[in-house]
């Protein structure tokens, strides 16, 4: 019995592992997007910090391959505030050169809720990638509200285990680098008219030759019981 005790009990230990928040970390959904597109990005933020809430998070952008704007979608009852910084390489972009980029975005939870414990809050931003590279980091800063952050800043080393805080990464994958969407591809017919007017003028034939067909067989229906009859 006391084996059968341990058993189950490190069976529960198991069980409530598996059952953890798979979110515990700060992460970018989706965690890859082509280069050279424009993207959606989604910094999902956890709260597990008991019983405190999360009411600022300050995103850092790459200046490596630098991000020339950020559009912020408004979220209630916070407020977001970008900052830029100076580059020595201007941006092409569809508006042409520009010469400075996002440095970071700030959100800060204006009605002082902020995101209570045991949940999470999605920070979206619309940006233009870059055209290289194979990732970008965001670190970030997540500021609870007795004062205390956590930096979202270590790097995972190639092969090894995630560090407690690892730093926020989006994949760059190969695919349009003009920034513009995929076209779909529309099949085009190569049916003439004509054609179709020969299948509409074939297929109106048959129905009347079915018609004329039904009715001098419902007229010899009839015949042969008017002899019988007789």
């Amino acid at each position: 019995m006391r084996r059968f005790a341990i058993v189950l009990a490190t069976a529960g230990i198991a069980l409530a592992a598996a059952a953890s928040p798979a979110w515990a970390h700060v992460q970018i959904d989706p965690a890859s997007a082509p280069k050279g597109t424009d993207a959606v990005l989604a910094f999902v933020v956890p709260n597990e910090k008991d019983p405190e809430t999360t009411t600022k998070v300050t995103v850092q952008f790459p200046t490596d391959h630098p991000i020339a704007e950020a559009l912020v979608e408004p979220i209630p009852g916070w407020t977001a505030e970008a900052t830029q910084f100076t580059v020595k390489t201007p941006i092409q972009t569809d508006a042409g050169p520009v010469t400075s980029a996002v440095k970071d975005v700030t959100w800060t939870a204006a009605d002082g809720k902020g995101i209570p414990v045991e949940n999470f809050q999605e920070f979206r931003i619309s940006v233009g990638l870059p055209g290289d590279g194979d990732s970008l980091s965001f670190p970030t800063t997540q500021t609870y509200s007795d004062g205390s952050t956590v930096q979202w800043v270590q790097v995972s080393p190639p092969g090894g285990p995630e560090p407690d805080d690892p730093v926020p990464v989006l994949t760059l994958t190969t695919g349009s680098g003009d920034g513009a969407t995929t076209p779909t591809t529309v099949a085009t017919s190569s049916v003439k008219q004509s054609d179709v007017d020969n299948a509409k003028t074939i297929a109106i034939i048959g129905i009347i030759v079915g018609a004329v067909g039904l009715l001098a067989g419902i007229g010899g229906i009839v015949s042969g019981r008017r002899k019988t009859a007789t």
